[in-house]
Order: structure tokens, then C-alpha cells, then sequence
């Protein structure tokens, strides 16, 4: 890196760190990280906005992160309009051409990544393959669709690690990263949670916009997202029909968020559209966007949110708020005992709604961070010794404990021997 020394930041120069913002979830997570590197007078904040953070049917959230205070560096469209399997693999190659040419332009010395979007992903693959080193956030952590996939691609590009949980940490370096290179655990969002302190919700964040009957914040009501799980693609539009109809089933006034732009996200939109058009239900309201504190405090409020947001996993645990969980999109996910799992199915919903709500608020969980996450990632972030070889660790490790215990025949630290265990000759044999 040009602006390090053994890994050091030279007097006088910052180490500039280049933060990728994909969606409003992807931010308001990244929100207390941005704020802690600003602060660090060693450390010199980049960012670029891509994915749905530029486009205005998602109500521009990157509008949001300059008003925040922050100034964003690029912002870049890379989303192919459709909503497919096929089109979300197009925008993954898009965003390698484009994030190219911006982390040519801005020049950063680490590029901080956050979650398992595929646009995050080809931030990924362009940062490996320019040398730059990558800070990843949450990696480790096990859920439903291709995200699942995604997020362990993410982790094996990158070189630094801060994930949300013990377990998560663990898995990483069963993934073969380093120890040492998986630098502490906890979510940033966390950080958000404890700052709000409960500061009471302005009712004009979500009746001023959006559409549908408007909420009494004074009165209990629900939350609801449901976004697409990409590898079932093609039955999320019937599965969010049976969401509407457990809802439909136990009326209550609901706030209900549109779904992100993955593979799917049009079906779930027109049954929405459709269920609305044909019920005109009074308990109803949509909106497209809030801000991360606003949306936090919405979560700590509702009676039960509903859906497969991570949030409803992650950020509903720290205040303990009742969650219903729908469908495989978070499958394997840690939870805490906040959640109750169920089939997209109208009746299975409606009876864990209905237990839900009747239990109320659950104790709070910190399970996925203690609200001081933020800082500890910047200081690391100012810390760490950039480097760009990847190895499995566990093979080095091995091959490293041979060579202590006297053995020869690992070779050269360079050389394919020093980490493979088997002869060539051992092989031809037994190819004959």
C-alpha cells in the first residue's frame, strides 16, 4: 500500500477507507461504523453508493446519507430493471465494471464491505483483484437464498473480518481465515439501538409518506417485510398472498415496507397491489424507505413484526420485540428467543401472530451486539496491517506444525510441496 509502512500509517497520512452502501438496510447497519471512522482523524472516509441506494423507486435512501452529514464519494448505477435470476447476475457484472473504475479513481487503501448482497459481492471480486484489501462485516453467519452463498464468497475475498456473533467468529475460521484476522464480533446496528434511548418516534416519518390508512403511534400495530428467497424463485408471490391473508385474518393496524430489489421483488409488489385494490384494507399502510433511527424505533415499538428481514433477527433482539419468522429466507440464522419459525402458510402466520402479540416484548438480547460495536471496528480499521495473499489457514497451520516437529518434506514455504501432503509419485502409483 502506498501510504503504509509495515502496515503502519505513515505521519501525516490517512489511510483511506472506502465504504460500499447497497440499500437502506446495508447503510443504516454501516451508519454508527462511518460515523466512528469520521472521527479518526489517522483515517479518511470514502463512499460509494450503488444498487438500490441511487434509485428512485427505492425513494433514493443516499439522499439520507448525505443529509446524515456524510459526503458520498460516487454513486454508481449497476441494477439491471427485472427482478429475475437472470438480472440480478447481470448487475453482479456491472458492478465489477463500475466499482472498478471508482476504486481506480478514489485510490482507497482498504474497501469495507457489509452483509451478503450480490452487489456487495462485486465490490468483492474487484477490490481481490486490484489488490485492495477488504474489511468485511458480518461474514460468517448462515441464512437461506443465495445470500448464503454470497456472504461466504464475500469472506473468502476478504482479508479482515469483524462478524455479529461468537458463533459466526467461529465458523470463519472453520472457513480456513486466519485467528487472527477475524478481529472482534458484534453488529454495528447495535450502536444505533442503544443511542436511541427510547427517544420517541416523530408520527410525521410515517404519515407524511407512503401510502394507506395512516397509524396511531399511540396504539399497537404491526410490522411487515417480506422480501424474495431467490433460490425458490417463482413462488414468493402466493407465499406473500398467504402472509396478507393471516394479517387480513387478525386485523390491526400494519406498517408494511416493499420489498428489496432481489429476484422476485415484482411478485411480492403486485400481490401487494392487488390484495390492496381488492380488500381496501383500513388497517394498511406502505411505505418505501425510513431512516435507520426511525426505522429502528418503529422496530422497538410494533407489537410483532412479520416477515424474513435479518433485522427481524438481529435488531429486534436487542429489544426484545416479537418476531414471526416466514419462510427459508433466514433459515439457519442465529435467533434468539424473540422468534417463532413458521411455514408461509395463512393459518400457521395467523397462530403465531396471534401468540406473539399475546406475549408481548421478550427480554432484551445481545446477542448480536452490545451497542459499542462501532468504535471497535474503526480503531481496527486504523490498526490492522493491510496484506492481498489469501491461504487457508488451517493448511499453512498444519504444514507449519510439521516443520516444528521436524519433518522435511513440506519444502520450500513457496513452493505447491511446503502445503500439499501426498508425493507426486504416491499419485502415479496409484494411478497404475
Amino acid at each position: 500500500m502506498n501510504t503504509q509502512t509495515n502496515g503502519l500509517v505513515q505521519p501525516g497520512v490517512r489511510r483511506k477507507v472506502c465504504a460500499v452502501l447497497v440499500d437502506r438496510a446495508n447503510y443504516g447497519r454501516l451508519k454508527p461504523v462511518l460515523k466512528a471512522i469520521q472521527s479518526r482523524p489517522e483515517l479518511e472516509l470514502q463512499i460509494v453508493a450503488a444498487g438500490t441506494m441511487v434509485l428512485e423507486r427505492f425513494g433514493q435512501p443516499v439522499k439520507i446519507v448525505k443529509s446524515d452529514g456524510f459526503h458520498v464519494d460516487g454513486e454508481i448505477y449497476i441494477e439491471v430493471e427485472g427482478s429475475t435470476p437472470a438480472t440480478m447476475a447481470k448487475s453482479v457484472g456491472f458492478a465489477v465494471v463500475e466499482f472498478a473504475s471508482e476504486f481506480q479513481r478514489l485510490k482507497p487503501d482498504v474497501v469495507l464491505l457489509i452483509g451478503d448482497r450480490y452487489e456487495a459481492l462485486a465490490a468483492a471480486i474487484t477490490a481481490a483483484y486490484m489488490n485492495l484489501c477488504i474489511f468485511h462485516i458480518q461474514g460468517g453467519e448462515v441464512s437461506g437464498s443465495i445470500d448464503e452463498s454470497a456472504r461466504h464468497a464475500i469472506t473468502k475475498f476478504a482479508h479482515y473480518h469483524f462478524p455479529s456473533t461468537q458463533r459466526s467468529a467461529q465458523y470463519l475460521v472453520r472457513m480456513g481465515e486466519r485467528p487472527d484476522t477475524v478481529l472482534g464480533t458484534g453488529c454495528p446496528s447495535s450502536d444505533i439501538a442503544r443511542e436511541l434511548n427510547g427517544r420517541p418516534l416523530n408520527p410525521a416519518a410515517i404519515n407524511n409518506t407512503g401510502s394507506g390508512a395512516p397509524l396511531d403511534m399511540t396504539k399497537a400495530f404491526r410490522l411487515v417485510i417480506f422480501h424474495p428467497t431467490t433460490t425458490t424463485y417463482g413462488g414468493e408471490q402466493e407465499q406473500m398472498y398467504e402472509l396478507l391473508m393471516a394479517l387480513q385474518a387478525l386485523p390491526m393496524q400494519t406498517l408494511l415496507l416493499w420489498p428489496n430489489i432481489d429476484a422476485g421483488a415484482d411478485h411480492i409488489s403486485k400481490a401487494i397491489r392487488v390484495f390492496r385494490e381488492n380488500t381496501g384494507p383500513s388497517w394498511l399502510r406502505t411505505l418505501t424507505n425510513l431512516m435507520p433511527e426511525d426505522y429502528l424505533r418503529v422496530l422497538s415499538r410494533t407489537a410483532c413484526a412479520i416477515g424474513n428481514s435479518s433485522s427481524f433477527v438481529r435488531d429486534a433482539s436487542y429489544f426484545g420485540t416479537p418476531v414471526v419468522l416466514v419462510g427459508d429466507r433466514q433459515e439457519g440464522r442465529e435467533t434468539d428467543g424473540h422468534v417463532i419459525h413458521t411455514a408461509p402458510e395463512r393459518h400457521a402466520i395467523a397462530a403465531a401472530i396471534r401468540q406473539q402479540v399475546e406475549h408481548g416484548a421478550y427480554r432484551p438480547s445481545t446477542l448480536y451486539g452490545d451497542g459499542y460495536v462501532a468504535e471497535r471496528i474503526a480503531e481496527q480499521l486504523a490498526e490492522l496491517t493491510p496484506y492481498r495473499q489469501k491461504r487457508l489457514h488451517y493448511i499453512y497451520d498444519e504444514a507449519e506444525q510439521g516443520l516444528r516437529n521436524g519433518y522435511s518434506s513440506f519444502g520450500n514455504r513457496n513452493s505447491p510441496q511446503w502445503v500439499e501432503g501426498d508425493s507426486q509419485e504416491k499419485h502415479r502409483a496409484a494411478a497404475r
